[in-house]
């Protein structure tokens, strides 16, 4: 059995390293303090470890919180070195992709073109 988020949920990934012995309590608090958002809306607060190693996931489901952890045993997530952001916004499907192993920074659109006349 595999728990992945639905591609539409609401996801904020905290870019600056996270020490992962922080449980519940300690990531509500980087989300209420360092964020300005509050840990019990409905999106997923996502958290790594300075190896990249590591993720913990922080939600509110009805009545308490969910901590959800993963560790890799050889590789690394793709996870911003430096950024100048806290954080960053994205959704399900990115976080899915990111935890299979993909750069989603690394996603570049098509280029765009500009032009004077269709002649």
């Amino acid at each position: 059995m595999m728990l992945r988020p639905s591609p539409s949920v609401q996801v904020y990934l905290y870019l600056e390293p996270v020490d992962m012995r922080k449980s519940i309590d300690g990531l509500a608090l980087l989300v209420e303090s360092e964020l300005a958002l509050s840990p019990m809306s409905e999106a997923l607060f996502v958290f790594c470890n300075r190896g990249r190693d590591k993720i913990k996931m922080l939600y509110w489901e009805r009545n308490g919180f969910v901590l959800w952890y993963k560790r890799l045993e050889k590789q690394r997530f793709r996870w911003p070195r430096e950024s100048a952001f806290l954080y960053e916004q994205r959704d399900g499907r990115d976080l899915n992709y990111l935890l299979d192993g993909f750069d989603i920074w690394a996603q570049r659109p098509h280029q765009t073109l500009h032009f004077d006349s269709v002649s």
